[in-house]
């Protein structure tokens, strides 16, 4: 008989996690003001807030660690890393950041204007959020299939190529300092970018003379999606797929506490020289000196080792499989999500789970704040407070997608873990009619709100 699938790693250390009572958690998510940020770590069972920083490092990343260089200028640690990006990526130029939010800071105080538009395929919230702080827009071009969460499509992060062409003849160079694309897209459920469509868009910047960001912190699964259901690529190993998507970025931003697997780090690449130049002076000002930027030796070393684990197939099929199984689970259970599973998360659909709950009342957080107190799950929204307000108007935006994104730390927990998700979820679905009301805000912050937002329950 064919043996069946077995994780490709052995687990040598384990943290213990506490069960808590529903009442205990009721209060906590009260005294919290329904913010699953606001949670203190011990008052979770299982964590899937986000995989960013969560993920298990291998014995090969700890090892490294030990041989940090924490010299302030011209640290190993930081030749180490540029030559893993180099080899890996193909960028020729560096500069370290603490995370992906800092690299965004770096580089989009290089690029962006006041009045500049950012076309791309759903920009997550923090580059969305630095991208309106400069007072410019952010265009989201993704294919319209992407908004039916019931909808089997291989590719479902894709750019529109025909909106992007469209937008680029109505728009000047000088008004596009980009075209941002994210890989896998995360906004709209962990989808991920076919290299086809990688190319186009390439092809179609090229054409206007408009350079093409990758935002990359889930790249490696990107990678793996390529290899499984693209033409082409079922014989190329995750390394030669990732060479051949970085030949279509001059840019590349990075959160390496995802597909990389460490707890901090983040860097930017650059295939030209005065963009990298122009950068080192905002790099300076705001995480440090050029050859660490915000990260330790040590964790340098530990990206560099991660960028090349991460790499490999078995790393991605692993932690793929484990999002696949609980997809599986929910499908047996008839619980809505955007199809296909993602490569990082589940994104479960909440206006379907909870189709009375207005969505002025905000669904996905609602399901969120239900989920926790059914069995110390905690998810995060990606809906319409995520979304944010329209920074001209203040009005509330709502997206057509409203989800509870339920993201899987890397080789953190085992399937028991994804039963329980599963289950936790089947019984709030099972009571989904006598939910009603949702929440409201009370206390919001002007940009990125949804950190630090509190809310209380509608009455």
């Amino acid at each position: 008989m064919e043996l069946p699938f077995a994780e490709s790693y052995k687990i040598k250390m384990v943290e213990p996690i506490r069960r808590s009572t529903r009442e205990e958690r009721e209060r906590w998510i009260k005294e919290a003001h329904y913010n699953l940020f606001n949670l203190r770590s011990e008052y979770v069972f299982i964590d899937l807030l986000t995989d960013s920083g969560t993920g298990a490092m291998s014995d090969r990343q700890w090892s490294a660690m030990m041989l940090g260089d924490e010299s302030y200028a011209g640290a190993s640690s930081y030749y180490k890393l540029k030559d893993a990006i180099f080899n890996i990526l193909g960028f020729p130029y560096y500069l370290p950041t603490h995370q992906g939010r800092a690299a965004e800071n770096v580089l989009f105080s290089v690029l962006i204007k006041e009045g500049s538009y950012i076309p791309g395929n759903s920009h997550f919230d923090t580059t969305k959020g630095h991208i309106e702080f400069r007072k410019a827009h952010a265009v989201d071009l993704t294919i319209d299939e992407a908004s039916n969460t019931q909808l089997e499509v291989p590719f479902k992060g894709n750019i529109d190529v025909n909106k992007l062409a469209e937008f680029l003849k109505t728009h000047s160079k000088e008004q596009v300092p980009f075209i941002c694309m994210t890989v896998t897209n995360n906004t709209a459920g962990g989808q991920p970018v076919s290299m086809e469509n990688l190319r186009e868009v390439s092809k179609l910047a090229k054409q206007y003379g408009i350079p093409v960001l990758f935002d990359s912190a889930r790249f490696a699964e990107n990678a793996y999606f390529i290899k499984m259901r693209e033409q082409g690529y079922a014989d190329k190993s995750i390394k030669e797929i990732v060479k051949e998507m970085y030949q279509y970025a001059d840019y590349m931003t990075m959160s390496s506490k995802k597909d990389a697997i460490v707890n901090m780090g983040g860097f930017i690449g650059f295939k030209d020289e005065e963009t990298f130049q122009k950068a080192t002076v905002y790099n300076i000002m705001f995480e440090g000196y050029v050859t660490y930027g915000g990260m330790s030796g040590r964790d340098m070393n530990a990206l560099a080792v991660g960028l090349d684990e991460g790499t490999e197939f078995d790393t991605l099929d692993n932690r793929i499989r484990q999002v696949a199984y609980l997809g599986q689970k929910l499908d047996e259970y008839g619980i809505p999500y955007q199809r296909p599973a993602g490569g990082h998360a589940i994104f479960v659909d909440a206006k379907k789970v909870l189709p009375n709950v207005p969505r002025e009342q905000f669904p996905a957080q609602t399901l969120g704040v239900e989920l926790y107190v059914e069995a110390g799950i905690r998810g995060v929204e990606i809906g319409a407070i995520l979304a944010d307000r329209d920074p001209e108007t203040r009005e509330n935006r709502y997206p057509e997608l409203e989800l509870l994104r339920l993201a899987i730390p890397r080789r953190t927990y085992t399937n028991n873990h994804m039963d329980v998700v599963a289950a936790a979820l089947k019984n709030v679905f099972d009571r989904r009619e006598s939910i009603t009301k949702g929440v409201e805000i009370v206390k919001e912050a002007p940009i990125l709100r949804h950190f630090t937002v509190e809310m209380e329950k509608v009455k």
